[in-house]
C-alpha cells in the first residue's frame, strides 16, 4: 500500500470512528448523575471519584457528596474530617485530601468557579492530564483529549497499535490521536463516548465486538488480534505484609468500647482511624508472607507491642484475619481479641500520644528497634492518638474500609450475643 493510499485509509477509519461513535453515544448512553448538568464543580467531583472505582460504586457517593458539599465553597471550608467521612469505603483516600485542598485553591484563586483555562485546571492539587481533559471538555466543550485505561484500549484496538501503553510516549501518542478525533464541536460527548465504549462494549476481557458501532474499520479485529491489545507492561505486584492488629475491649468507664487510633497527619492513610496493629516478625522458621506465627509467639509480640505503646491490655485469642490492599503493599491483617487491663486515661473527646517512656527500673530491656518496621511512615503509624469508640461514635471518624468492616463485625457480634 502506498503512503498516499495508507493515509487516505487512515482518514477513512477516523471519520467512520468519530462519526459513529458519537450517534451511538447519544442512542445508548447511560443516565449517569453527573450527566444531567453542566456544572463543572459536579463533573469535577465525579472524575475524581471514577478513577480507579466502578461507576456503580460512584453514584451513592457522588450523590452523597454534592448534597453534603454542594459548592466549591462548601467543600473547601469543610473540617477534613467530614470530607473523610464522607469518602469513607470508596478508597484512594489522597484523592478526597487532593479534592479539598485544589477546592480551596479555586476559592482562593478564582472566586469559587472553576476556571476554563487549560493552565489553570492542570494547576489544580490532584488534577493530571485526563481529569483536566475531562473538564474542559465535558463542562466547557473544549477540544481537550481525556485519555485514560479505556480510552487507550480501545484505540490501541481501532487502529492497531501495539506500543507500551505503560510507558509515556505512547500515552502522549494516544493524546495526540484523540485530540485528532474530536469533532468540532463535540468534544464533551465525543470524550464521554470514547470512554463509555470502553466500558461497556470494548472491554478489557472478551470484547464485544458485534454491537460495537465502529467495529468494520476496527484493524484489531480484522486482524484477529482484539483480545491481546493493548499491550501493557505488568506492573510489579504489591508486596506482602503480615501485621497483628488489636481489637481491645474495654472495661469498667469504657465497657462496650474498643480501642482505635489515628494515623499520622501524612502518608499512607493519612488522619484516619484503625485499630492498633504493628508489623508481624518472620516466622520462627525464616519465612514470611503469609504464614501464621504459632498463637503464644504471636500473642507475647501483640503484648509487647501494645505495652510499649502505651496500651495496657491482655491478648486473649486470634478473632479474624482480613486483608487490605494498596497499589504497592498487601496488609493480612491478624486480629487478635484483647482485654483492658487497667483504664487508660483517654476519655473519647481527647488526644494522647502512643509513646510510652522506657522504664529504666523495668525488668525486661527496652527493645525499640525489635518494632521497627523499616518504613518510617508505618512506625510513625504506630504511635498515633488514642480513643475508645463505641458503635455509635463510628460516625464521628473516618475509617479504611476493612477497619470499618472489622468494627462492623465486631459490634455485629456483640450485638446478636445480647451483651
Amino acid at each position: 500500500m502506498t503512503n498516499e493510499k495508507h493515509s487516505d485509509t487512515q482518514q477513512e477509519a477516523k471519520l467512520f470512528f468519530s462519526r459513529f461513535l458519537l450517534e451511538w453515544y447519544h442512542l445508548q448512553k447511560r443516565d449517569l448523575p453527573w450527566r444531567r448538568h453542566r456544572n463543572p464543580y459536579y463533573i469535577w467531583i465525579s472524575e475524581i471519584m471514577l478513577q480507579q472505582t466502578r461507576v456503580d460504586t460512584v453514584i451513592p457517593y457522588f450523590n452523597r457528596f454534592i448534597e453534603q458539599f454542594p459548592t466549591v465553597e462548601a467543600l473547601a471550608d469543610a473540617p477534613e474530617e467530614e470530607v473523610l467521612k464522607c469518602w469513607e469505603g470508596l478508597g484512594y483516600y489522597s484523592r478526597a485530601r487532593n479534592l479539598q485542598a485544589a477546592a480551596k485553591q479555586v476559592k482562593e484563586q478564582y472566586g469559587g468557579q472553576v476556571p476554563d483555562d487549560r493552565d489553570a485546571v492542570f494547576g489544580l492539587k490532584g488534577v493530571g492530564p485526563y481529569t483536566a481533559g475531562a473538564i474542559l471538555s465535558i463542562a466547557f466543550n473544549r477540544p481537550e483529549p481525556a485519555v485514560d485505561g479505556n480510552v487507550m484500549r480501545v484505540l490501541s484496538r481501532y487502529f492497531l497499535i501495539e506500543d507500551d501503553i505503560a510507558k509515556g510516549p505512547t500515552r502522549v501518542k494516544m493524546e495526540k490521536l484523540a485530540a485528532e478525533l474530536i469533532p468540532e464541536g463535540e468534544a464533551g460527548s465525543f470524550n464521554q463516548a470514547l470512554m463509555e465504549l470502553g466500558a461497556l462494549i470494548c472491554t478489557p476481557k472478551s470484547p464485544r465486538c458485534l454491537p460495537c458501532p465502529v467495529m468494520e474499520h476496527c484493524a484489531a479485529r480484522l486482524a484477529g488480534c482484539e483480545a491481546s491489545l493493548p499491550v501493557k507492561t505488568k506492573a510489579k505486584p504489591p508486596r506482602p505484609e503480615e501485621r497483628l492488629a488489636a481489637l481491645v475491649e474495654g472495661r469498667g468507664e469504657h465497657a462496650g468500647r474498643v480501642l482505635i487510633r489515628q494515623r499520622p497527619a501524612s502518608g499512607l492513610l493519612a488522619r484516619m482511624w484503625e485499630l492498633p496493629h504493628w508489623p508481624a516478625p518472620p516466622a520462627a522458621d525464616g519465612g514470611a508472607g503469609s504464614a501464621l506465627l504459632p498463637e503464644a509467639a504471636a500473642l507475647d509480640r501483640l503484648r509487647r507491642s501494645m505495652s510499649q505503646a502505651g496500651i495496657h491490655a491482655r491478648p486473649e485469642g486470634h478473632w479474624m484475619a482480613a486483608e487490605h490492599t494498596f497499589s504497592h503493599i498487601v496488609w493480612t491483617l491478624q486480629v487478635y481479641r484483647c482485654r483492658e487491663e487497667a483504664a487508660l486515661p483517654l476519655a473519647a473527646e481527647r488526644r494522647a500520644g502512643y509513646t510510652a517512656a522506657a522504664d529504666p527500673q523495668a525488668a525486661e530491656p527496652q527493645e525499640p528497634a525489635l518494632f521497627d518496621s523499616g518504613d518510617a511512615a508505618l512506625d510513625a503509624a504506630d504511635r498515633g492518638a488514642l480513643r475508645w469508640i463505641s458503635r455509635e461514635d463510628m460516625g464521628s471518624y473516618a475509617f479504611p474500609n476493612v477497619f470499618l468492616k472489622l468494627l462492623n463485625s465486631y459490634f455485629d457480634e456483640r450485638e446478636q450475643a445480647g451483651d
